[in-house]
């Protein structure tokens, strides 16, 4: 089956995966970036996979790499918006390139997924779907190779990924990104030229993920000591609620020589600052309880973090009174730093 519009591919994609009210507001977003998209930017990419045996015009190929010029540079800049990935699908898919047009749909999923929008079954699923709603090679072999990354088989998801696309058509492009992440992953406790080469192309791509959790998660995942502690708060702060908000806690607890299961009472400094924050400008310093389980744990850089910014806390109107009272009935940990906090 020949894929007939954008339309039809972003709707085999979703339906049956419980992601339709996503898929609403994501493809009218879509329609509103394309028609926004900044062909003006510099720089066009070949687009080489899989290109439609019907010829486009040139004028018409031109403008629809500048679009996708346009989105890789918005990306770079640091912006996200919801359906930019399905724009980008759907400027694909016109071009013919049919396997873009999946990775860039499975990007929106994974965007998606990293805020907490939709679940790991959806994500999962909508894969699944169109190898059942299609029966195109090209499309059939890009979520094959997705799948593969989705059940961490990195050395059969990297060879998919190779075959189908060329990196120096887009060397930070999404595919690329994966194929990173396949290297990594499948190479993390090896020391070689090559895993070192692959850890420092992916340090080099972070301009286009800075909004992208995953991204962080799994820098967090391969690296180590303070790049993987940088990498784990980025990913925490970006989606504190997320997926990988846990294991990324995990991370950060190991890194401040605490267990790995303390970590579900890790706060970054800056999820430590926006309590403090909330619980100032509402005058109510029982928001703080929040923050008890870090202040009770063995000493490390975020408890200090978290005391410290505390103890400025004491000259506001009732709050010095508070933590007295919470150091008279805590215990251990908790009431030293407490009684600490009260002093001052």
């Amino acid at each position: 089956m020949k894929i007939k519009s954008c339309l039809l591919f972003i709707i085999l994609i979703f339906v049956f995966a419980g992601c339709s009210g996503y898929l609403n507001d994501s493809a009218e977003s879509a329609d509103r970036i394309t028609k926004t998209a900044q062909p003006q930017l510099s720089g066009t990419e070949r687009i080489t996979a899989g290109l439609s045996q019907t010829a486009l015009k040139e004028t018409e190929l031109d403008s629809l790499t500048r679009s996708l010029s346009g989105l890789a540079e918005l990306e770079r800049a640091g912006s996200w918006f919801q359906g930019m990935a399905l724009a980008e699908s759907g400027i694909r898919e016109t071009m013919g390139d049919y396997s873009g047009a999946v990775v860039a749909a499975y990007k929106e999923l994974s965007r998606a997924y990293g805020a907490g929008l939709i679940q790991k079954n959806e994500l999962e699923q909508s894969i699944l779907n169109l190898l059942t709603a299609v029966d195109q090679n090209i499309v059939i072999a890009a979520a094959n190779a997705i799948i593969s990354f989705q059940n961490e088989k990195w050395d059969e998801a990297a060879r998919a990924f190779r075959s189908l696309f060329n990196e120096l058509d887009e060397p930070d492009g999404f595919a690329r990104w994966m194929i990173l992440v396949c290297d990594l992953e499948n190479n993390r406790t090896v020391s070689s030229i090559e895993n070192r080469r692959a850890a420092e192309a992916y340090k080099s791509i972070r301009a286009r993920y800075v909004q992208f959790p995953e991204y962080w998660y799994r820098g967090a995942r391969v690296f180590s000591g303070v790049i993987a502690a940088d990498y784990a708060e980025t990913c925490i702060n970006l989606s504190a609620q997320g997926p990988f908000a846990d294991e990324c806690r995990s991370i950060l607890a190991a890194y401040a020589g605490l267990k790995t299961g303390d970590g579900s009472s890790i706060k970054t400094m800056r999820e430590i600052d926006e309590v403090i924050t909330q619980s100032v400008n509402s005058g109510n310093p029982e928001i703080l309880t929040e923050l008890f389980p870090l202040i009770s744990l063995p000493d490390n850089p975020y408890t200090v973090y978290a005391v410290s910014a505390l103890r400025t806390l004491t000259g506001y109107s009732g709050f010095r009174e508070y933590f007295a009272g919470q150091a008279a009935s805590a215990a251990g940990h908790l009431a030293e730093r407490l009684s600490y906090i009260s002093r001052g």
